[in-house]
């Protein structure tokens, strides 16, 4: 449930309520808008809390939270959430384009690729140094070289980097490296991880499941708020359909409805979407007009050699000629690149 405070109400009250809710052996989570102060309660539930604060002076209104997922709902926070990646602000006016090579693979493939994809634009390199494969035999990353060759290319670029966890275990390795940690669809539900990647502070660049409903999809991503990290935006990379022309079906509706349930940013992956090159720019245009507030697009020198995901990767000059269609369509819904 949500308790609203009444405008005004003292430093001192709101600690207060706080202290009765950890009393009662709920959570509260604060949430300072610019009218109101806004208390989240969380934890199982009956009647006799409500009636509790409801009767409190410094109170307005208990409100119960109708939907399943209570801290990234719109219910707990109107204003939306503006997570802010070393700098690089995700969920503003400004629209933020992440882009690189689904695999790190070596020192001059991953720095040329960024110094491509920073002098078009783009503002966050993304580049995996460990793949989680659908078969056990594909390439699965150069694990640590590879996220040293990513703060490399960072180094060198001033680009911030994401890069994908799998495994508990790496938390504190990647930590030392990464500025924004990515979670991938097949670890969506992967509950022990999200916990894990929460208890960091770190910007979590979290992807929808390949059979994840919205409701679902914004269940988990609750694990990671739920551990005190609030600094969470959502993907849309496309969903297992029976649709067998293209890799996933790219749910665009999804990203729209994500828009009116949550205040966390959303971002959309058309390269996972479609899996299909000649499909990437038109989707990213249709999920800019659709109000996301980002893109991740898979950006490769020689497609046909990658290590992973070559069919779906854009060339430089390709993603420089979608980067300009991108930022007209931003322009038009008054956005910026």
């Amino acid at each position: 449930m949500i308790i609203v405070m009444k405008q005004g109400s003292s430093d001192e009250e709101v600690s207060r309520v706080i202290s009765l809710i950890e009393k009662l052996g709920y959570k509260a989570h604060l949430s300072k808008g610019v009218e109101r102060t806004i208390i989240g309660v969380i934890g199982h539930q009956d009647k006799s809390p409500i009636q509790s604060f409801a009767s409190l002076e410094c109170v307005e209104s208990v409100i119960p939270i109708l939907k399943p997922f209570k801290l990234t709902s719109r219910e707990m926070q109107h204003e939306p959430t503006i997570v802010d990646v070393d700098g690089v602000k995700i969920g503003g006016e400004n629209i933020v384009i992440i882009a690189g090579p689904c695999s790190v693979e070596s020192e001059e493939q991953i720095t040329s690729i960024a110094r491509e994809v920073k002098t078009t634009g783009a503002k966050i390199l993304r580049g995996g140094a460990f793949k989680p494969r659908t078969s056990p035999y594909a390439f699965q990353g150069l694990e640590e070289e590879g996220l040293r060759l990513l703060a490399q290319a960072k180094e060198e670029t001033g680009l911030k980097i994401v890069t994908e966890i799998v495994a508990i275990g790496d938390t504190d390795l990647l930590l030392k490296y990464v500025d924004m940690i990515q979670i991938g669809a097949r670890n969506c539900q992967n509950y022990a991880l999200l916990k894990a990647v929460g208890q960091t502070g770190k910007p979590i660049l979290f992807k929808r499941g390949l059979a994840t409903t919205v409701k679902e999809f914004l269940q988990a991503a609750e694990y990671i708020l739920s551990e005190g990290n609030r600094n969470v935006v959502l993907c849309e990379r496309g969903i297992r359909t029976f649709e067998d022309s293209t890799r996933n079906t790219l749910d665009l509706s999804s990203l729209a409805l994500m828009k009116l349930w949550t205040h966390l940013p959303v971002i959309v992956d058309p390269s996972h979407g479609t899996g299909v090159r000649e499909l990437v720019i038109p989707m990213s245009r249709a999920a800019i007009a659709a109000g996301a507030d980002g893109l991740i697009i898979e950006v490769h020198h020689r497609p046909e050699e990658a290590f992973s995901d070559g069919p779906q990767s854009l060339k430089p000059d390709d993603f420089r000629k979608g980067f300009e269609e991108v930022r007209r369509i931003a322009a038009a819904m008054g956005r910026g690149v």
